[in-house]
């Protein structure tokens, strides 16, 4: 629910660009093998640079329903656990055996992406943070939440991390959004409780301004677009 399942090329800002709307999770039933064989496809079909964006739930006290966390880096819980998109046989014409993910979100897009909100006038809405993947399909507890907390968590939800970690291994360059759509509870006196309609309301009112910042980011993004290479988000 919330997710068209389409699959759209175009060029968006001059830049050649394949965009997924919607995807697989593996709490719908699906495998992490069939959650990430997008991105396979994606690099076999020449894209460069993988744009991932997602609905997250805030462990911050300095994140609101509303914020764009900048994605630094991640806790993949499901991999820590082996639940590993990579397990298995490695095909080396993808990347090797053991990849590191010391830095798989980008850097210097992610810096870029700093100074855009600035000039859109919207750095008050975005900061950086690190995002953790947990299985769903239901939300937290709130002592799941207090223990998320304390492991440095800032903003949690159930994807993204299995798609970063295939991306990284073929090489993609990677950057991601978590737009903030709820409080998580840290507290036994915490009267509300997140509901899927809350979230998706959230997605609707800052749609507009996820689609600008990345689109000026495709924008200056400096890619290899040629006719004989796709380039993606």
């Amino acid at each position: 629910q919330g997710h068209a399942g389409r699959l759209v090329f175009g060029e968006l800002k001059g830049k050649s660009c394949v965009c997924m709307q919607g995807r697989f999770h593996m709490y719908e039933g699906h495998s992490l093998l069939k959650t990430t064989f997008p991105i396979r496809v994606f690099k076999l079909m020449g894209v460069e640079t993988l744009i991932v964006t997602n609905a997250a739930g805030s462990l911050a006290d300095g994140l609101q329903p509303g914020d764009i966390m900048i994605i630094k880096d991640h806790i993949n819980f499901l991999g820590l656990v082996g639940l590993n998109p990579l397990s298995g046989p490695n095909d080396d014409k993808f990347g090797p055996r053991f990849p590191a993910m010391s830095g798989c979100y980008d850097k210097g897009l992610r810096s870029l992406m700093m100074e855009i909100a600035k000039q859109m006038g919207v750095a008050g809405l975005v900061q950086e943070g690190v995002y953790a993947m947990v299985g769903g399909p239901n939300f937290e507890t709130i002592a799941e939440a207090k223990l998320l907390h304390r492991l440095g968590v800032d903003a949690v939800g159930m994807s993204t991390a299995p798609e970063v970690v295939v991306a990284t291994h073929c090489g993609l360059r990677v950057f991601g959004l978590s737009l903030i759509t709820n409080k998580v509870a840290k507290s036994y006196e915490d009267s509300e409780s997140v509901n899927h309609e809350g979230v998706l309301e959230v997605g609707r009112l800052r749609s507009h301004t996820v689609q600008q910042l990345v689109t000026e980011l495709i924008s200056r993004m400096e890619i290899n677009n040629n006719e004989n290479t796709n380039n993606a988000s």
